[in-house]
């Protein structure tokens, strides 16, 4: 084994462990309708009862149960015959959309927003951002923008000494706009390459963030219409289908430009990225599948069918 080969392998290997819920359910599902059985319609609605449990949601399972269907009804087929075609299938299904986070040197400094509900993982995202980030050699500042959690702003403390990364941040219940215009103002008179903006995701009362988000996005633009540059969701895997109401709101609001999904080690169904990049055609960047630095890396579409449907190797 290279060196070069090794953090590859030992992501895949976390990753696998990660995804470790959904593909034992999906594994011992597959094993249980495909031992020594033909392809037949009751195999075909086991299938794809078992892909919808594991949240791809119904379109895909129903395209991918009909496009196995073809050539192969009333053959048999083995249980690794099928984990092959899935993982192709839905390999094929996320490649268009893993795209990997890039900051444009050309606009500096390269705003992000960043936004979530409180509990995504989004702070310590933005913390994991901004270490990569310095260690590409960009001068970061972070915006603490959730001004009514004060875990959140101790957490991007300890974020901000441990990159060497500026932080902006207010008192209890500040203006997060104002904050967050402050913020950028402070980035580029320190002619810092990025500003990371957090913000609040107090989704219960959609109304008063809708209008805080808003309110963000509108005093940022009259420093620079283009801005924000790029905005983040992060998701949390393990709320399922809640995940499809939360990209719905924050898209509708913020006008998010591309996905992060988190906790995948703590879900049977992992599989809702495909319903997700499905319904909003949104560029998945970055997945996590714990709490640490190397536990949050560029979406592989391939590795992560892999784990998904435990074909281990790849």
């Amino acid at each position: 084994m290279t060196q070069t080969d090794s953090p590859k392998k030992s992501w895949f290997a976390r990753l696998t462990q990660g995804l470790a819920k959904t593909s034992s359910a999906l594994t011992t599902g597959i094993t249980d309708l495909f031992t020594k059985r033909r392809l037949d319609a009751e195999t075909l609605d086991g299938l794809e009862e078992l892909l919808i449990r594991a949240d791809l949601g119904v379109e895909n399972a129903g395209e991918i149960t009909a496009a196995l269907k073809k050539g192969r009804f009333d053959k048999e087929i083995s249980a690794d015959e099928i984990r092959q075609v899935l993982r192709a299938d839905i390999a094929g299904r996320l490649a268009p959309y893993a795209v990997p986070f890039a900051v444009d040197r050309a606009k500096k400094p390269y705003v992000v927003l960043v936004v979530g509900v409180n509990g995504s993982g989004k702070t310590t995202t933005i913390g994991k951002l901004a270490q990569k980030m310095a260690a590409d050699g960009l001068k970061v500042v972070l915006v603490a923008g959730d001004t009514f959690r004060a875990a959140a702003v101790e957490q991007l403390k300890i974020w901000a000494e441990r990159t060497k990364a500026e932080l902006v941040m207010g008192a209890d219940g500040a203006d997060a706009a104002g904050l967050a215009f402050d913020g950028l103002s402070r980035a580029i008179a320190a002619d810092a390459d990025v500003v990371l903006i957090d913000t609040a995701g107090r989704l219960q009362n959609k109304t008063g963030l809708m209008a805080e988000l808003e309110k963000i996005i509108r005093v940022l633009k009259k420093r620079d219409a283009a801005i924000p540059h790029a905005t983040l969701l992060v998701l949390d895997a393990t709320v399922g289908q809640n995940a499809i109401a939360q990209a719905q709101v924050f898209r509708d609001v913020a006008g998010v430009t591309g996905l992060v999904m988190t906790k995948l080690d703590g879900t049977a169904k992992g599989g809702i990225l495909l319903a997700l990049t499905r319904k909003f055609s949104l560029p998945v960047h970055m997945i996590g599948v714990g709490e640490g630095i190397d536990d949050l890396q560029d979406f592989d579409a391939e590795g992560f069918a892999a784990a998904l449907v435990g074909e281990a190797g790849v």
